[in-house]
């Protein structure tokens, strides 16, 4: 999809252009290019607030803190009035991740997290870091550098002792409400309690778990509250939900027939594309049946799971969740070939990674492209061939190799940053 903007609009953020249809790479542009100014205002903004701060401005007008002003002058909560109070103070002893902040290489969100724990010694690492990873990965490193220090042990306790169960009882319209407060690491041996009654079938029929549970959250909620009932029943029996605990790799098993010379891209025959059947085989049951011309079977070999439950624990421990430049979700992962199986890829854990059933769906459908390098590190690529960063686009990203140069033709990408850099 494409818009027509005016001349204005577009100049408005320093790009020189004619009234044009713009692509959405000239959209992107334009946008990354007011990402990049609103975090250099923030990172103003935050130094004006230290002053303000320094010099007792608030007392002026009657408060006691200068969050408290902050919060009333700016319309915003009083703990955001404090977060930004606490990291304007706190760039005053990091000059490198406050240039970077400056020069609107670094969000706001990031900034907020890194000045928790960064110090004098590890500014430089946790910087480098920071400018090329996601925000939540980001968040995740600061978290995990404060879970060492001594302060953890007291955020734990205080944790522990909120935990709470209220219950509320609505007699007139007939239910139960029940309000959970756990520390985290009990709280999810809740959720996979859930997911196991789930996976057992011991839930109403619903919402597919994995496919639609993330985009119909109401049906999805009501199969998470009927596998509470089902464990809570299977207790009061004296037993586990369905018995014998699943893995967290196993499938429901889909009959698909496809030839085994068409896996290996020669001539053959299958019931659904051939990504589509290497998608549903990159984490899944195989089931291999010999059969004659005439399609009658021969011999049907035994079912084996392409990964087993261990080597999926493995890969969870290691991705943390999808592999996708950006992508969030921890829950409903597949595990997929970079080489797969059926052109000699092996079912190890340097040859897979985990992505969400969204992103292994188009990746599987050409959407995108995903190739490990020589450093065994991720390489994401667009249909189109340009890379996907770990952290987002960043203005040097749009620039080609040869824009300035005589007689060539750079691309409007290329274009429209080298009139943005001229700009500045």
């Amino acid at each position: 999809m494409s818009a027509v903007l005016s001349r204005s609009v577009f100049e408005s953020v320093g790009v020189s252009v004619s009234d044009v249809e713009l692509s959405v790479d000239d959209l992107d542009v334009a946008i990354c290019r007011l990402v990049r100014q609103m975090n250099a205002e923030c990172y103003r903004m935050l130094v004006l607030v230290r002053e303000f701060d320094d010099r007792f401005g608030f007392a002026k007008w009657s408060f006691k803190t200068c969050a408290e002003w902050l919060a009333w002058r700016s319309s915003i909560s009083l703990s955001a009035a404090r977060e930004k109070v606490r990291t304007a103070q706190a760039l005053r002893t990091l000059p490198a991740i406050a240039a970077a902040f400056a020069e609107g290489k670094l969000s706001y969100s990031k900034v907020r997290a890194l000045t928790r724990v960064a110090q004098a010694h590890n500014e430089d690492l946790l910087l480098a870091y920071a400018l090329e990873a996601s925000l939540p990965r980001v968040e995740e490193r600061c978290r995990q550098i404060r879970n060492v220090q001594p302060e953890s042990t007291h955020a734990a306790q205080r944790v522990w002792e909120r935990r709470s169960l209220t219950v509320w009882r609505d007699e007139a319209h007939g239910t139960l409400r029940l309000t959970v407060e756990l520390p985290i690491e009990d709280g999810e041996l809740i959720v996979n309690a859930l997911d196991c009654a789930v996976a057992a079938g011991e839930v109403s029929a619903g919402v597919e778990p994995g496919i639609n549970g993330e985009t119909q959250g109401i049906a999805w909620q009501a199969q998470q509250a009927d596998a509470l009932v089902a464990v809570v029943k299977a207790y009061l029996d004296g037993g586990g939900a369905g018995g014998e605990r699943s893995g967290t790799a196993d499938h429901s098993l889909v009959v698909v027939h496809v030839d085994d010379a068409a896996l290996r891209e020669e001539a053959g025959r299958s019931d659904l594309p051939l990504e589509t059947v290497r998608r549903l085989t990159c984490d899944g049951a195989v089931l291999t049946v010999v059969d004659d011309e005439e399609g009658n079977p021969l011999d049907v070999g035994r079912k084996q799971c392409t990964v087993p439950t261990a080597l999926k624990r493995a890969l969870e421990a290691r991705d943390r969740g999808c592999t996708f430049p950006g992508c969030h979700r921890q829950r409903y992962l597949d595990a997929h070939h970079l080489h797969h199986w059926s052109k000699g890829g092996e079912t190890s854990l340097e040859n897979l990674t985990l992505l969400c059933t969204y992103h292994h769906r188009l990746l599987h459908e050409g959407g995108f492209k995903v190739e490990r390098e020589g450093d065994a590190a991720l390489r994401f690529l667009r249909a189109d061939g340009r890379a996907i960063p770990r952290g987002g686009y960043r203005i040097e990203d749009f620039i080609d190799d040869d824009i300035g140069a005589e007689d060539t033709n750079p691309s409007r990408e290329g274009f429209c940053t080298a009139t943005v850099q001229v700009a500045e």
